[in-house]
């Protein structure tokens, strides 16, 4: 009856633990008193044959294991982080060019271990990373050299009539220019762009980009009139307004702080409030991306100490810009 009672017990604990843990010690108890069982009960036990030989194979190898010197040593992650680096920032370098300019860091590597890094980074070989899509391309370019153009319209209060505005924004200062306000078609847009061009005080030499959207009034004159001073037009893709981020932005900021709060009577005021707006957000008003300064400031920044503040209004108190008073 007291085996009947343990095997029960036995079996209660198996259903609720199926696989208990075992120390050191119940194992050497239960290899030394399953010699003694029969062999049907032998074979329902815990520790099996197969069990003893599995922990004995797995003794010998934790006796016996060597430490694996075989194979390649590592990279280290500061050549890996340098090959990526490299790669990335000169898509036309091959492994070997890589190879090269890491030696002249002091960095011997050799040009397999350079692919092989490049392959477990999923960064492809040179031709494909020098014939990469235009876009790519144009977004890995350097700000200080691109363009960012587009419309927006502002609907007239009495008339109710919808007057569009052309605009294009320097991407490194965030300088803007309002080239005009009109219903454009492609004639006119192409005329804006060239009178952009012709600006002295502009520096049309160091633009390399201008991208713009896919609207219609961008023609082929249109982006002639671009390359033809070294400048190459990249369209953005269909119905991504992200993809011009500088654009969207600007038209989001003259929204918000003039033409969504005033009543625009007509094209002809419209084009003063803008004439108004485009001074103050080009040589006045602080920009985030710029650290807090203005694209072109007109007068240095005021030395810390003034008590005397000065507010001038622009457009009838709907922006209010402040400078120390004079002396």
């Amino acid at each position: 009856m007291e085996l009947l009672v343990l095997r029960h017990e036995v079996a209660v604990l198996r259903r609720t633990n199926r696989r208990p843990r075992l120390e050191g010690a119940d194992r050497a108890v239960l290899a030394a008193l399953v010699r003694r069982l029969p062999r049907l009960l032998r074979e329902h036990r815990l520790v099996t044959p197969g069990t003893l030989l599995r922990r004995h194979r797995r003794l010998v190898a934790k006796k016996w294991t060597y430490r694996n010197r075989a194979g390649r040593p590592p990279v280290d992650d500061t050549i890996v982080a340098l090959i990526e680096r490299m790669a990335r920032a000169n898509t036309g370098w091959g492994y070997r060019r890589i190879q090269g300019e890491l030696l002249k860091l002091g960095h011997r590597t050799a040009a397999s271990t350079v692919r092989r890094v490049l392959k477990r980074l999923r960064v492809p070989p040179a031709p494909p990373r020098d014939t990469d899509t235009s876009w790519r391309r144009f977004l890995r370019a350097p700000a200080s050299g691109m363009l960012a153009c587009d419309f927006f319209h502002v609907d007239c209060a009495v008339t109710l009539r919808r007057v569009y505005v052309f605009f294009v924004m320097e991407a490194a200062t965030r300088y803007v220019h309002i080239l005009g306000t009109t219903n454009p078609d492609g004639a006119w847009t192409t005329q804006q762009a060239r009178n952009l061009l012709m600006d002295p005080g502009d520096r049309a030499d160091d633009f390399r980009f201008l991208i713009r959207d896919r609207a219609g009034q961008f023609t082929a004159s249109f982006t002639a009139a671009f390359s033809g001073t070294g400048i190459k037009v990249v369209k953005s893709p269909p119905r991504c307004p992200r993809a011009n981020c500088y654009a969207e932005r600007f038209i989001g900021t003259v929204r918000r702080e003039v033409t969504d709060r005033l009543l625009i009577l007509n094209e002809h005021h419209l084009r003063t409030v803008l004439d108004h707006y485009a001074t103050h957000y080009n040589h006045r008003r602080p920009h985030q991306a710029l650290r807090l300064a203005p694209p072109r400031p007109d007068r240095p920044t005021a030395e810390q100490g003034y008590t005397s503040i000065h507010g001038r209004s622009v457009l009838g108190s709907l922006i209010n810009d402040y400078e120390p008073a004079a002396a």
